[in-house]
């Protein structure tokens, strides 16, 4: 693609590429160029369980032991044989002696019981529990003696070995992301330590000569993208090294990039589009290659995606909100691929559309919307009211908006009363 972008640079974007084909080029760049051999891209690593929230895992697990692994009282009461209680009623009570409880590791001989709390092993001799609401106790109030007011079942109120969790059940695949009912799962399972994939790494680069850290001048603006897309990506799983400022100088940009060849992934903020100082998509190319300059998503089709070295460089626009649009459709699947999944879908809420939503067709707008809970014939429901679906430089469209309606890249727009998906892309990782 060399000399493409000074094409470019005269003309515009004339082509863009659209947002799903952007997506499967970089995808199928990256599987040629990464190791086929390796699952996932990034390798693996071993971590304790209690830490291993929200990680991958690289292997199918099985338990190694039963869940539980002893007959355990469901229920608060009295351990008995179930035959002993066979009749028992209000009227007519079948009285039991009592040996003890579970703790004192008791033998219950036919006619007799054992205390037991929830957990609790069941004693030998014993075969079901009786509640506690249904039992008189009798004697000093320790209980002497019981009178048992309803008849009980083998195994009634009991946890049998395994009921949980079989010895050699397979419990996850490769490829699940842990969840932290999981890891208490896993631990129960046997494992302290389990075999998940590295978080990949991420360097964010901002770039342009008018960003300040903080009190801008006028013609000056306080750097938010390399502190948004970086937390993103933490968010994301990875480890994001956010770096300082780099001019907008070809030599500085092509120094900050090779030296985070080590990174999985380069992230550049700005300077991706075709004016004069907008470098980066040159830089790319004369480092290694341009695989797409200009998408058909809006806001932020100025977004460049490369390949340098075998590691994927995406060049996302300067203005804010476009620069969130982008990091989402691009760097959130990229982190997904290199460790060996694939992205799960946005949690949405439905809604009905407050006002017109305008859209270009071949372009995938991403219109930024508050919802609006309102009582309705059934129970509440939610009105999705549009606050932008332009100005890709206003940030606090996004960041004070409840999520966002994507109209796809065939439809002119979204007409008002129309029921409409609320992605709230913020909430999963």
């Amino acid at each position: 693609m060399k000399g493409a972008d000074s094409e470019r640079t005269d003309a515009g974007f004339k082509v863009r590429t659209p947002v799903d084909e952007a997506r499967r080029e970089l995808r199928e760049t990256l599987e040629e160029r990464l190791d086929a051999d390796e699952s996932p891209p990034t390798g693996f690593e071993t971590v304790d369980v209690a830490s291993a929230d929200g990680r991958v895992l690289t292997a199918p697990v099985e338990s190694t032991r039963n869940v539980p692994h002893y007959r355990r009282a469901a229920m608060d009461g009295y351990a008995v044989r179930a035959e002993d209680t066979f009749g028992a009623s209000d009227r007519s009570p079948e009285r039991l002696r009592v040996t003890g409880s579970a703790e004192d590791d008791v033998d219950v001989p036919p006619g007799a019981a054992a205390r037991v709390h929830t957990g609790s092993a069941l004693p030998e001799g014993t075969n079901a529990v009786v509640m506690i609401e249904r039992v008189e106790e009798l004697g000093d109030g320790d209980g002497d003696a019981v009178e048992v007011e309803d008849a009980v079942a083998e195994g009634e109120n009991v946890a049998p070995i395994g009921e949980d969790v079989a010895e050699g059940q397979q419990l996850y695949d490769a490829g699940h992301r842990l969840r932290p009912s999981d890891l208490g799962l896993l631990r129960s399972a046997g494992y302290g330590r389990v075999d998940v994939a590295k978080r990949p790494t991420v360097g964010v680069i901002p770039t342009g000569e008018e960003l300040v850290d903080a009190d801008p001048e006028p013609g000056e603006v306080v750097e938010t993208n390399g502190l948004t897309v970086s937390r993103l990506a933490e968010r994301w799983g990875a480890r994001a090294t956010y770096r300082d400022v780099v001019t907008d100088d070809p030599e500085s940009l092509r120094v900050a990039i090779q030296r985070d060849l080590t990174k999985d992934v380069v992230v550049t903020t700005g300077g991706s589009s075709v004016g004069e100082r907008d470098l980066l998509p040159e830089v790319i190319d004369d480092l290694g290659e341009v695989l797409v300059h200009g998408v058909g998503l809006k806001p932020g089709h100025p977004v460049c995606l490369g390949i340098v070295e075998e590691t994927p460089v995406l060049a996302l626009p300067g203005y804010p909100v476009a620069c969130i649009v982008n990091a989402v459709q691009f760097l959130r699947p990229t982190l997904r691929w290199l460790e060996g999944t694939t992205p799960d879908p946005h949690p949405t809420t439905p809604a009905v559309l407050d006002r017109k939503i305008p859209s270009e067709p071949g372009t995938r707008t991403f219109a930024r919307v508050r919802l609006e809970e309102r009582d309705g014939e059934e129970g509440p429901d939610y009105r999705a009211i549009p606050t932008r679906a332009s100005g890709s430089g206003v940030l606090s469209s996004v960041a004070l908006a409840d999520g966002w309606v994507v109209v796809d890249d065939d439809r002119e727009g979204i007409p008002e009363g129309e029921t409409v998906a609320v992605q709230d892309w913020e909430v999963n990782p």
